[in-house]
């Protein structure tokens, strides 16, 4: 009886020791803090402790509540970063941690909805019921594990499908200055793209493409595949960021349960000019013409979670906008996108003036991952097209004046014959689909008739 006794008063001891165990294991109380200054969107806190990308509630004296984001840090001092607007806020107000709170609710029940940087919805259709919570910022996957790009995706555009053909997995950047069409080609591409779903971010634009893009590009039927993710301009740099974030979360679900998923973001731009916006708040030194190092860092971080998943998991097929300001393809962001993308599409505004749409420059543009989707006699086809259609624009102007010879140049008078026919080829109605193997077929036969 006394062995069985001290058997019991050893496992009281060993159940006490580990309840102290897991008592000195509990977080340390949260402390709330005070707002001591705003400089700009730049909030600073003391008095208080929480990590980079935590939120924080800032409670006013007049008890309005405007949550914040950790942005960065010097000595005791926090730097935040408001998502909402911060009219009505005043000095000394009450800011309280909210750890671990960079995560964001995802599920089925997105397809069909529209929802803001913050996963609120937009389309007043009651709240959205979540599956499961994954990490904002995406989990990344071993690079070893990615399966290479081996299949063609029909994006149902003409000039895209035969010459610049596009594998399930790519990121594609689209390049173009502002009014040359390139949400008119993404519509079209959000149409007609063989996906299972549609995750479209728009980043940063005029508030009226919203629903502008909602009804007459997506359509009812495009929209019941889709999830909208909306941050237009007059949001918070940080929602805009958000935006971005979120919309590559969404993907990233869908392609998890096996699905191939289309994702268009309108534009990385816009989100390399918010992450400027926050670093240069928080005193971080501008490097490339007023961009901190900070937003070279941000985009491959964002661009690098679209592609194939690994095992049974489904790809994300990214396109991504690229606005280059005053048509200057040097532009740092634009140069940036270039290296990490796997390829680009040069919408020029010499084309666009020229009333041909889609206005695809075939010189400046280039898919990398083409030579390994499409068979050799394709690509002979693509590389003899992009040899005349370069030929016609080089001498385009000598040929305009008459300057030129016929006879001069045996190639260029080719080139001259089969010109209407190409730009036939490339020209294309917005309400038109073009099947993959159609703009194949299509490109033999402007080919093989005689010049």
């Amino acid at each position: 009886m006394s062995a069985l006794r001290h058997q019991r008063q050893q496992l009281w001891q060993q159940s006490l020791e580990c309840g102290a165990q897991r008592v000195t294991q509990l977080p340390p109380p949260l402390v709330a803090g005070r707002l001591t200054r705003m400089v700009g969107l730049t909030l600073e806190a003391s008095g208080c402790q929480a990590a980079v990308g935590d939120r924080c509630e800032i409670v006013s004296t007049d008890n309005s509540r405007l949550d914040a984001e950790v942005v960065g840090f010097a000595g005791e001092r926090l730097f935040l970063m408001p998502t909402g607007d911060l009219h009505g806020l005043k000095p000394n107000a009450t800011v309280l941690p909210r750890p671990h709170a960079g995560n964001v609710g995802v599920g089925p029940a997105l397809l069909g909805r529209v929802v803001d940087g913050a996963c609120e919805p937009l389309d007043g259709r009651g709240p959205i019921q979540a599956e499961r919570r994954v990490r904002l910022t995406g989990t990344p996957i071993n690079p070893l594990a990615r399966r290479r790009i081996t299949e063609p995706l029909d994006v149902g555009v003409r000039a895209i499908n035969g010459l610049l053909t596009v594998g399930r997995g790519q990121r594609i950047g689209l390049f173009a200055g502002s009014g040359v069409g390139k949400s008119v080609l993404l519509g079209m591409m959000a149409r007609y793209t063989q996906a299972d779903v549609i995750v479209v971010g728009l980043i940063g634009e005029r508030g009226r493409e919203v629903k502008e893009f909602i009804e007459r590009i997506l359509g009812s039927a495009g929209l019941a595949r889709a999830v909208v993710v909306a941050t237009p301009a007059d949001h918070p740099p940080l929602m805009r960021l958000h935006g971005a974030w979120l919309a590559t979360s969404i993907a990233e679900y869908f392609r998890d349960q096996g699905r191939s998923v289309l994702l268009i973001m309108d534009s990385l731009t816009r989100f390399a000019q918010a992450q400027r916006e926050i670093a240069l708040a928080i005193g971080e030194a501008p490097a490339t013409k007023g961009y901190p190092p900070s937003v070279f860092a941000r985009l491959p971080q964002l661009v690098e979670r679209a592609g194939n998943g690994a095992g049974t998991q489904g790809s994300i097929t990214a396109f991504y906008t690229v606005l280059v300001e005053g048509d200057d393809q040097n532009d740092p962001i634009a140069d940036a996108a270039r290296a990490i993308l796997d390829g680009h599409i040069v919408l020029a505004r010499r084309i666009a003036d020229g009333g041909r749409y889609p206005a695809i420059d075939v010189e400046g543009s280039v898919s990398r991952v083409m030579h390994d989707i499409a068979d050799p006699e394709h690509q002979e086809l693509a590389r003899r097209l992009r040899q005349y259609s370069a030929l016609y624009e080089h001498n385009r102007d000598l040929i305009t004046i008459g300057a030129y010879q016929r006879g001069s140049d045996p190639r260029i008078d080719e080139a001259i014959a089969r010109w209407p026919q190409i730009e036939g080829y490339l020209r294309q109605d917005m309400y038109t689909r073009m099947p993959l193997q159609d703009s194949i077929a299509q490109l033999q036969q402007v080919l093989a008739a005689a010049p």
